[in-house]
């Protein structure tokens, strides 16, 4: 059964960066869509950003100029946090859409605090 396994999250003072990284544990074939979900404690789990393969990508409104989600060619899918606030802080799932599966992955925890 094929696994997301996310990579870089931590502890960050406001206004740091990190990046997040997720790949799958094996080649995933007909790869729809890529993304970024958190959850904050006490809220919903929310969409911050996503890229339609051969496509768009697509940020909500509070990370737009500080967030950019990237994929390169071995299926590794990036979200580059910049200026990062302290309602950043949630836990951070990979979310892909491949071949009629929904895949996510264990969940990656960002702390922004000073």
């Amino acid at each position: 059964q094929v696994q997301l396994v996310e990579s870089g999250g931590g502890l960050v003072q406001p206004g740091g960066s990190l990046r997040l990284s997720c790949a799958a544990s094996r080649s995933i074939f007909n790869i729809n869509l890529m993304g970024w979900y958190r959850q904050a404690p006490g809220k919903e789990r929310e969409l911050v950003a996503r890229i339609i393969v051969g496509g768009s990508t697509h940020y909500r409104d509070s990370v737009k100029g500080r967030f950019t989600i990237s994929r390169d060619i071995k299926n590794t899918v990036v979200l580059q946090m910049n200026s990062l606030k302290p309602e950043d802080t949630a836990v951070y799932y990979c979310h892909w859409s491949a071949g009629g599966l929904e895949l996510w992955g264990q969940g990656t925890l960002v702390t922004v605090s000073s």
